[in-house]
């Protein structure tokens, strides 16, 4: 039985400063709202460098120490794993800039909730800041998929 599957590898960070978190709002893509910055992992890339690369693409700071926290993953139509590995820090320098991927800015902790959350940002920052859970993971159920957290 052959165990090895494609999987599309990607990344998130949470950045914070004290009771701020930094969000990016998405302006392309289809969707638009408010997520946390991340993206590809690059063939050849350790997944340490491939956060923190991303992370100055898409906000212009340079973040160091970043803390690999969980995950959120799903099985596509064609059989493929994508999966979106989640990391956190508060340790970064640098002016922050936006990029073609969209809009960041600093919102405090306190008004996330206010804010349009896209791609099921509430129930990842439930792995960020809880030790509750470590896997957001999405099950074809009825032909639909539907998240779940995981312990």
């Amino acid at each position: 039985m052959n165990r090895k599957s494609e999987i599309e590898l990607t990344n998130m960070c949470l950045i914070y400063d004290k009771d701020r978190i930094l969000v990016e709002e998405k302006i392309n893509g289809g969707d638009t709202g408010i997520v946390f910055p991340g993206g590809h992992v690059e063939p050849g890339e350790s997944l340490h460098d491939s956060v923190i690369r991303e992370m100055y693409e898409e906000t212009g700071l340079k973040i160091s120490n970043p803390r690999p926290c969980g995950f959120k993953d799903w099985i596509q139509e064609d059989g493929t794993r994508y999966m979106v590995l989640l990391y956190k820090t508060n340790k970064f320098e640098g002016k922050l800039k936006s990029s073609e991927e969209g809009k960041v800015f600093w919102v405090d902790r306190k008004n996330i909730g206010q804010l349009n959350l896209i791609w099921n940002m509430k129930e990842l920052l439930e792995i960020f800041d809880t030790d509750t859970y470590s896997e957001f993971f999405f099950r074809i159920k009825n032909g639909h998929y539907k998240g779940e957290l995981l312990g």
